[in-house]
């Protein structure tokens, strides 16, 4: 029973070889840049895609569903091996209770950041991807986007404005980066 005034969402009506076919890249994208190693990010996405499988009948926006999932392989195994990779010293015990929590905050902001930049347009995310992650000048953007400076200035202040805003409406706060 549907409450009166609530709409059903959005079902995504794609099968699941086209899901497959038009999401595979992005994520393998997304893990990488959470994971760092190609193999890792593989494994993440091939896992995520047999949960997908198994919940075919019940994901109603598999994009969003996929994204989510392979974030939270992606945290596990980071979490995994952060465990292994420890070498706590007794006067070190304190800080390290600390930092754990401080990272695993880190590590979800930076999910959620990639997350919200995959959802871009993809001349956005290039703009983005160009400015922050390649470090490159307003100039040598324009000149591959073939966009004036200022367009690019302005394109990037509003992109950030609003990742900024989604980021605050996710509940990541700004001293979590």
């Amino acid at each position: 029973m549907r409450l009166p005034g609530k709409k059903k969402p959005v079902t995504d009506r794609r099968s699941l070889e086209q899901v497959f076919l038009d999401e595979e890249s992005p994520l393998l994208r997304f893990a990488y840049g959470l994971l760092g190693r190609r193999e890792l990010a593989e494994e993440v996405v091939q896992d995520a895609f047999l949960k997908l499988h198994e919940h075919w009948g019940e994901v109603e926006i598999p994009r969003a569903w996929l994204f989510r999932c392979v974030r939270n392989f992606s945290l596990n195994i980071l979490r995994k091996n952060k465990r292994e990779t420890i070498d706590e010293s007794p006067g070190d015990r304190e800080s390290s209770r600390e930092r754990p929590d401080s990272e695993l905050g880190k590590m979800e902001a930076v999910g959620m950041v990639q997350i919200l930049i995959a959802e871009m347009g993809e001349r956005d995310q290039r703009m983005v991807r160009m400015k922050y992650f390649q470090d490159l000048k307003y100039q040598e953007i324009a000149d591959e986007l073939e966009m004036s400076v200022g367009n690019v200035g302005y394109r990037l202040h509003h992109l950030l404005k609003d990742l900024a805003e989604r980021l605050r409406q996710a509940g990541v706060e700004g001293g979590a980066l």
